[in-house]
């Protein structure tokens, strides 16, 4: 069961969890959709979209769970990304963790599951 990541500022989640659904970040508003990254991919999506901040919680998701409404389309390079076309349920999150930035400003993530 493939698990993904969405890297989500702490007030952003917070309000999500209030609400009991997510519905995006900026960004994603923007797009229609939910940015997720693969645990190959979440390295990088920090590094390149959210270089410097802090403040910031890694969101795991089991991908069997958004059921049809999560699509696997190309971008980055023509890599498959995970992006959902609705709201994201708090109650079908497996996990919420701190994504702190490290001494070298990247940052320092958790064990990833594939």
């Amino acid at each position: 069961m493939p698990v993904i990541y969405k890297i989500c500022p702490v007030e952003l989640w917070r309000a999500a969890e209030r609400d009991g659904v997510f519905r995006g970040a900026p960004v994603d508003l923007a797009d229609g959709f939910i940015h997720f990254s693969t645990a190959a991919q979440a390295v990088e999506t920090a590094a390149k979209h959210f270089a410097g901040q802090s403040d910031l919680l890694l969101v795991r998701v089991h991908a069997e769970k958004l059921g049809d409404a999560l699509k696997w389309e190309p971008s980055r390079g023509g890599a498959l990304f995970p992006h959902l076309y609705g709201v994201l349920h708090v109650s079908d999150v497996h996990k919420v963790e701190p994504l702190p930035p490290g001494k070298d400003g990247k940052h320092v993530f958790p064990p990833l599951e594939p």
